[in-house]
């Protein structure tokens, strides 16, 4: 085993961590890709390591550590790229869309807004798909009410995002849990002390908005008939196909392993591949490739947008998010394993003065720093993730302790930053900047009350779940079990 890695040397490897992600995400905009970049940035946490006389044996083990921790992850993310494609070719959200946008009323439009995303982004787990699609008929409807676009684009924001955390669909929501230890499920249910609240607040806030804002006009009814008339006419809708979702809700409710629930949700969305034409023997190309719905070139934009959001890659399309959990587990894991990680982890728990509030809310702005100088909402889960457990295992919390406050602060604000690739996606697609005159940003209430509540969660200890001395105990084995295995691989 090497050598203690000076300080400057653990910073002058995140710095050069920010520089690549910045280059790769940022500057390289044909591309907008961090994968390479992290490989980069493994290599070059290697190499100091290695000067530091830490043996390449030592470092590989750390990442193959690192990987296995995330195994579950990338195996719910499989699961979850199947069900996309079964419950999208079987009508099952296309129905979910239809049944939702019945329910718009233009006294309550916000409310309802909000309301409408998070249902489709429960349904896809896709906070970006809700907001390309429904959320630009949503802006469309707005204006001709007379609500001006940054208020419509925060109550859109605010319901994507909402959807896109307590979703089992959605990659952050599988990721945050895998890489604090904790369950799929534990995970969501403890993220309702967070994400309700926050809900609710926004909600009320949204119907006083629209009961007692000065706005005008009439909604914009055309924009809606044709998008109800776009989904009856490529899908048989029917409250029948709502089965497979209320499924996984159940099991979510029974504590059902998360692997099976959601096995079970693709299942149960094959047999209405006959309701919309498709062929049972096209099973398997669907659920690994997708399906897409195609267009005139010339269709209206917002049914372009539609028409991409009722389009999916199946199994296949989740392998982006899966290598890019792979590769950042390459840097993870060699700055974890040669106590880089630890060491800056150390120097920021120095700022959180041995309390539980502090823990929380040094987890919650870690995240959000990372949001900021990484560009990228993955990172920001992965890297504070990493860094903060064993500290809440220390003060004997919970996992889904941590995975709830890395969703809070890293899943959440990531819209918020401009250069960030959530930010750019979010103000592409609803026309309209974060901040500023006219910027979303003071509206999406709930994304920036949920990491407010998670702090005060932190300070007072409500929701705040403890480990018995068993489940204590049990951490304290895994984690000298590991320490033995990587100094057996260190002396081989």
């Amino acid at each position: 085993m090497g050598k203690k890695i000076p300080m400057w040397q653990c910073v002058l490897v995140m710095i050069v961590l920010v520089a690549l992600i910045f280059w790769g995400v940022m500057i390289d905009t044909d591309a907008g890709e961090a994968h390479v970049m992290l490989i980069f940035a493994g290599g070059f946490a290697a190499i100091v390591a290695i000067l530091n006389g830490w043996k390449w044996k030592v470092l590989e083990q750390g990442i193959l550590a690192a990987i296995n921790r995330t195994m579950q992850a990338i195996l719910i993310l499989a699961v979850v790229g199947l069900m996309i494609a079964s419950w999208m070719a079987g009508g099952v959200i296309p129905s979910m869309m239809y049944f939702g946008i019945k329910v718009i009323a233009p006294s309550i439009f916000l409310f309802t807004a909000c309301i409408l995303c998070g249902i489709v982004s429960l349904a896809t787990g896709s906070s970006w798909s809700t907001a390309g699609s429904m959320g630009v008929a949503l802006i469309g409807v707005g204006t001709a009410l007379g609500f001006p676009a940054a208020m419509t684009a925060g109550a859109v924001v605010s319901g994507a995002y909402f959807g896109d955390k307590m979703s089992p669909l959605s990659d952050t929501t599988n990721l945050a849990p895998a890489v604090a230890g904790s369950n799929l499920f534990d995970h969501i249910k403890h993220m309702i002390w967070t994400t309700g609240p926050s809900l609710v607040i926004a909600l009320i806030i949204y119907l006083l908005l629209g009961f007692f804002g000065d706005h005008s006009g009439n909604a914009d009814t055309q924009t809606i008939d044709m998008i109800l008339s776009f989904i009856t006419d490529n899908y048989n809708v029917s409250l029948l196909c709502l089965i497979p979702p209320i499924f996984v809700i159940v099991a979510v409710a029974l504590k059902l392993p998360a692997l099976p629930a959601l096995i079970g949700g693709v299942v149960l969305g094959c047999p209405f591949f006959f309701m919309q034409g498709n062929s049972l023997a096209k099973i398997p190309s669907i659920l690994n490739y997708g399906i897409g719905v195609e267009v005139a070139e010339d269709a209206d934009s917002v049914i372009q947008e539609l028409a991409s959001l009722l389009s999916c890659d199946g199994m296949q399309g989740m392998m982006w998010t899966i290598s890019l959990i792979m590769c950042a587990m390459v840097f993870g894991g060699i700055v974890d394993c040669t106590g880089m990680m630890g060491a800056i982890a150390e120097a920021l728990l120095k700022l959180a003065r041995g309390t539980r509030g502090g823990l929380v809310t040094v987890t919650v702005f870690s995240a959000i720093v990372v949001n900021i100088l990484c560009s990228d909402q993955y990172l920001s889960i992965i890297l504070p993730g990493r860094m903060y457990k064993e500290a809440f295992e220390d003060r004997r919390l919970k996992p889904q302790n941590l995975s709830r406050a890395l969703e809070d602060s890293g899943t959440l604000t990531s819209n918020f930053i401009p250069w960030n690739t959530c930010g750019a996606t979010m103000s592409s697609f609803l026309q309209c900047p974060q901040w500023g005159a006219g910027g979303y940003a003071p509206y999406a209430f709930l994304n920036y009350m949920n990491p407010i509540i998670s702090i005060f969660y932190g300070f007072t200890g409500i929701s705040m779940k403890e480990m018995t001395e068993e489940e204590y105990q049990k951490v304290l084995e895994e984690r000298k079990s590991e320490k033995e295995a990587a100094a057996k691989a260190m002396e081989a």
